[in-house]
């Protein structure tokens, strides 16, 4: 089985997990916009037993049942668990994938919360870095 690694910003958390996922999903979730500081948020799920890290992630408890753990460092955001609702499994942040071109998501969910701007974020211009001045 092939295996995906990952890390937060400053490298004080690693990860490892299987490249087969239960699922891959872009959330559009007001909750998971609001801690990640952006439009949607990439999850893969695995079975919590299937991820290893390495390093002491710090856990925020933002909701009833859901727990995001994030490196107390840097603040990336790495990890979501609801035992409630989904028991075994933990939800990966795929942006901090080391090569997250390896694992496309399958799926938005949750876009009864996406932002009207998104729908049509794909027609927007495009540029390799920044615009010209």
């Amino acid at each position: 089985m092939s295996t995906l690694t990952g890390r937060c910003h400053c490298g004080a958390i690693t990860y490892a997990m299987p490249a087969e996922v239960l699922h891959h999903a872009l959330c559009h979730c007001a909750d998971c916009r609001r801690h990640a500081g952006a439009p949607m948020v990439g999850w893969a799920m695995v079975p919590v037993e299937a991820l290893q890290v390495a390093g002491e992630p710090a856990t925020y408890r933002s909701s009833e049942h859901g727990r995001r753990m994030f490196c107390r460092d840097c603040g990336t955001g790495l990890f979501y668990v609801n035992e409630q609702a989904l028991p075994g499994l933990i939800d990966v942040q795929t942006g901090t994938l080391d090569d997250p071109d390896a694992l496309p998501p399958t799926a938005h969910i949750q876009t009864a919360e996406r932002l009207a701007w998104m729908a049509d974020a794909h027609a927007l211009p495009a540029f390799a870095r920044f615009p010209p001045a």
